[in-house]
C-alpha cells in the first residue's frame, strides 16, 4: 500500500454501495440479457477504475500540451494506440477472434468528420471532459460534470435529430488501412506514426523545461493498484486490454457516446416524441423501444461511472461539491452541447472515432485527430475569457 493512500482514508459507505449495485447488475443481466452482457458491465467498471486511478483524461493531456508542451499523456497515448494496433490489426485483418465475427470502427471521410470533431475539441475544453473522461468524473463525484453530460446527452439528440441533414454532406467512403493496404504495411506504418509523435512531443517538452515528465511511475513515485494513483503507462496498457475484451465480448471496439443520443430519445419517446421514425434511428429503431440494459454503449457506460465511484472512494476522494459559479455552470453547458452534437457529427467521440478508429484501421480516426486537436488549441484559446484555468507548469 502506498503512503499516499491509506485504509482509514476510503470513502467506505460510497465504496461498498458502488461495488454491490455492479455485482447486483452482473447478476442481474446475465438473468435478464445475456452472460456478456454482465460481462461487459464489469470490463466498464474496470476501465472506470482504470480511468480515474490513471487519471488517464484526453482533455487535460492534450491541454497542457498545447498550452505548456507537457507531453506526457499524449506520449501515453501514442504507447496505447501502439499496443492497439499490435493487438487489434491482426484480429480485424482475419475478421474472427476466437471464432466470433468482429469488426472494427471504421467510417466515411467527411466534411461531418471535420466539423465535429472539431466542435468537440471546443467542447472538451470547454465542458472539462471528453467521452470517457465525462462518466469517469461524473463517477469520480465532480458535481459540474454532471451538468456536461446533461447536456452532451441534449446535444446527442440533436446531432441525432438533424442527421439527414449532415449525414448528406460531402464524403469519401470509409477507407480501412488494413483492408486496402494488408495486415503488414497498416501495421509498420502506424507504428512509424506513433513513434514519431511520441519523440516529437518528448522533444518540444524537453526543449521547454529541459526534462520530460515520467509516464512509467507517478512523480512522487508512490502508486498503488488498489488505492491509486498510476502511472499513465498502467492506464494505457489497462484501456488497450480492455477494450480488447469488448473487441471479444461484443464484436466491436470500446465506445461511448453513441449511449447518450439513445438516452435522449428515449426520454423524448417516453414523453410521446416518435423518436423511432428519426432517420438516424432508422436502421435500429428498437434500441429505442427495447430496454436500455440490452444496449452494449449504455451497459458499459454505466458500468465505468460505477467504477470510478469506486476507484475515488477507494482513494479516498469520493466528496461531490455541490455549489458552482455561474461560470462554471454556463461553460458545462455549452461544452456539453459542442460535445455531444459534435461526437454525432463525427461519427464518435476520443474513444469510438480517435482510440477505437485509430486501432481499428480507420483513416476517418486520423482526420478526426487532428480536426479535434485544432478543435482543442481553439477551446484552450477560449478558456480564460470564461475564467476557466489553463494550466502552465515550471
Amino acid at each position: 500500500m502506498s503512503k499516499t493512500f491509506s485504509q482509514n482514508k476510503i470513502n467506505r459507505n460510497p465504496l461498498i454501495i458502488s461495488i454491490i449495485v455492479l455485482l447486483i447488475g452482473a447478476y442481474y443481466l446475465s438473468g435478464s440479457v445475456s452472460g456478456t452482457q454482465a460481462s461487459l458491465l464489469i470490463v466498464g467498471g474496470l476501465l472506470g477504475v482504470s480511468l480515474y486511478f490513471a487519471s488517464f483524461g484526453f482533455t487535460y493531456a492534450w491541454r497542457v500540451f498545447i498550452s505548456d508542451r507537457r507531453s506526457g499523456g499524449l506520449r501515453a497515448q501514442m504507447i496505447m494506440l501502439a499496443l492497439g494496433v499490435i493487438l487489434f490489426f491482426p484480429f480485424l485483418s482475419q475478421g474472427t477472434i476466437f471464432g466470433k465475427a468482429v469488426v472494427g470502427n471504421v467510417e466515411a471521410i467527411s466534411l461531418s468528420v471535420v466539423v465535429g470533431a472539431f466542435l468537440f475539441g471546443i467542447g472538451m475544453q470547454l465542458g472539462g471532459g471528453c467521452g470517457s473522461g465525462t462518466l469517469f468524473t461524473v463517477g469520480g463525484g465532480n458535481t459540474r460534470m454532471i451538468i456536461t453530460l446533461l447536456f452532451f446527452i441534449v446535444g446527442s439528440v440533436i446531432g441525432a435529430y438533424t442527421f439527414s441533414t449532415w449525414s448528406a454532406w460531402p464524403a469519401f467512403a470509409p477507407y480501412s488501412e488494413i483492408q486496402n493496404w494488408g495486415l503488414w504495411p497498416a501495421l509498420i506504418t502506424n507504428l512509424i506514426v506513433f513513434t514519431l509523435i511520441y519523440f516529437i512531443t518528448s522533444a518540444l517538452e524537453k526543449r521547454k523545461h529541459g526534462k520530460i515528465q515520467p509516464i512509467s511511475h507517478t512523480e512522487n513515485n508512490q502508486q498503488s493498484l488498489i488505492y491509486g494513483p498510476w502511472p499513465l503507462v498502467w492506464g494505457a496498457i489497462a484501456l488497450v486490454l480492455l477494450n480488447f475484451a469488448t473487441l471479444a465480448l461484443a464484436g466491436k471496439p470500446w465506445g461511448v457516446t453513441s449511449a447518450f443520443a439513445i438516452w435522449g430519445a428515449k426520454i423524448l419517446y417516453l414523453n410521446g416524441i416518435d423518436t423511432t421514425q428519426w432517420a438516424y434511428f432508422a436502421k435500429h429503431p428498437n434500441v429505442i423501444t427495447d430496454s436500455v440494459f440490452k444496449n452494449v454503449t449504455s451497459v458499459m457506460d454505466f458500468g465505468i461511472i460505477l467504477g470510478a465511484v469506486i476507484a475515488a472512494s477507494a482513494a479516498g476522494k469520493f466528496a461531490p461539491v455541490w455549489r458552482l459559479s455561474s461560470n462554471a455552470i454556463l461553460t458545462a453547458i455549452i461544452g456539453g452541447l459542442l460535445l455531444g452534437f459534435g461526437a454525432r457529427l463525427a461519427f464518435g467521440c476520443n474513444i469510438g472515432a480517435y482510440f477505437s478508429g485509430i486501432i481499428s484501421g480507420s483513416v476517418h480516426a486520423w482526420l478526426w485527430l487532428v480536426c479535434a486537436f485544432i478543435g482543442s488549441s481553439v477551446g484552450v484559446y477560449l478558456r480564460p475569457l470564461f475564467e476557466l484555468p489553463v494550466e502552465k507548469r515550471s
